[in-house]
């Protein structure tokens, strides 16, 4: 590799780092607790005793109460206000049922109840100004992991310190090859100076861990744009599949008909597959007009990807049925992938020692830019030719 080449992935590798650096071990942290978050939950939140344990309320097993009534039995602690979602489980009776002040309310307007579906109890509400201790800790971490408390440009923000990260991660493989060549791969050169040998460690975790951070930044980048890939959904797949019911009036939701009535319709059209969640008309997820009911497959894989079967929420009558994009399917994969919730506690404990490394490559990056500062990178690509103890650019 020519000087001049190596000059200019040495400036590029630089200084995408720098940039991207404070933002990413933010990230680092703050993803820590949230790759084990459903274990947290589970150590610090009551368990509800099911009256029917072990039975999916995704399911039509029998004993379940109708989702007519489990909708009742939601407006009726929330008065005033209209039905946005209704989140099912596929193992256990437990539901969730959203509720705002109107269709389109905002999420910090929202008020989510659990149920068990198997009694019609109540085992749990959480709205905006009633989270407190663990949940209130998770949720001001997830927040901060995911848009600073920005809304979209503080995600789009993050997606473009991920995307700075990608360059960096690939500028440094380009670099790592033409200085690391002289030694054995592994080498930690620990009787030199404290320089080298953290700059051995940042080189050796960084390329063990490299793919992992890849996937990781990429994914972050895709999560990054969930709004503008639901936006384009919205405007393109759903309007396509709602064009009937172009330039009608939204529906009253005094006039929406039969839950039950609607996921019978739904289950006909996309027979084996569970039931996700219901969104309601006039949100984020629907038309004015449908309950639009996303079914899930039954593989750990296709249960991550989603198909809506649109549903007349007046008549209870079949609409349409496809399956999402191919831009929204990368947003389902990316979103577990990005925390490890693909392979069950194994794989949450791989991405926290690959999170580990990774601080410690931001962090001994971040040192050893500061210990040799005032180097320039002219001093750099000599050692290439003439030094067997040539270093990598930090």
């Amino acid at each position: 590799m020519r000087r001049s080449t190596i000059k200019t992935w040495v400036w590029v590798h630089k200084w995408t780092s720098l940039v991207c650096t404070a933002f990413l071990l933010m990230l680092c942290v703050t993803g820590l607790p949230l790759i084990f978050h459903d274990e947290i939950d589970w150590l610090t939140e009551e368990q509800p005793a099911f009256g029917m344990p072990g039975v999916g309320s995704s399911s039509t097993a029998d004993g379940l109460l109708s989702l007519d009534t489990m909708l009742e039995t939601a407006l009726a602690n929330r008065p005033g206000e209209v039905p946005l979602y209704m989140a099912f489980d596929n193992d256990q009776p437990s539901m969730t049922i959203t509720t705002g002040p109107r269709p389109d309310s905002q999420g910090s307007e929202m008020t989510i109840q659990s149920f068990d579906r198997s009694t019609g109890d109540l085992i749990g509400a959480v709205s905006d100004d009633s989270v407190s201790g663990v949940g209130a800790v998770m949720h001001f971490l997830l927040e901060l992991h995911t848009d600073m408390f920005l809304g979209l440009p503080g995600m789009l923000f993050l997606g473009a310190m991920g995307a700075t990260f990608v360059v960096a991660l690939v500028s440094g493989v380009v670099l790592y090859a033409p200085f690391m060549r002289k030694l054995d791969f592994g080498t930690l050169r620990t009787s030199r100076s404290a320089r080298t040998k953290w700059l051995d460690y940042h080189n050796l975790l960084g390329i063990v861990a490299l793919a992992w951070m890849l996937v990781v930044g990429l994914t972050g980048v895709i999560n990054a744009l969930a709004v503008p890939i639901e936006d384009a959904w919205k405007a393109n797949e759903l309007a396509a599949m709602t064009r009937d019911y172009a330039g009608r009036e939204a529906l009253d939701p005094a006039r929406y008909g039969s839950l039950d009535k609607a996921m019978a319709a739904a289950r006909a059209r996309l027979p084996g597959n569970n039931p996700q969640f219901i969104a309601f008309p006039g949100g984020t997820f629907s038309s004015n007009h449908h309950y639009a009911v996303f079914f899930q497959g039954n593989t750990p894989l296709t249960e991550r990807l989603l198909t809506p079967a649109l549903i007349d929420a007046e008549t209870g009558e079949f609409t349409a049925a496809r399956p999402m994009p191919w831009y929204y399917q990368a947003l389902s994969l990316s979103r577990p992938l990005h925390f490890g919730d693909y392979g069950g506690l194994p794989l949450k404990l791989l991405w926290a020692a690959l999170t580990l490394f990774t601080i410690h490559v931001l962090g001994t990056g971040l040192y050893l830019w500061l210990a040799k500062r005032r180097a320039s990178t002219t001093t750099l690509a000599p050692e290439l030719d003439h030094d067997r103890s040539a270093e990598p650019a930090e």
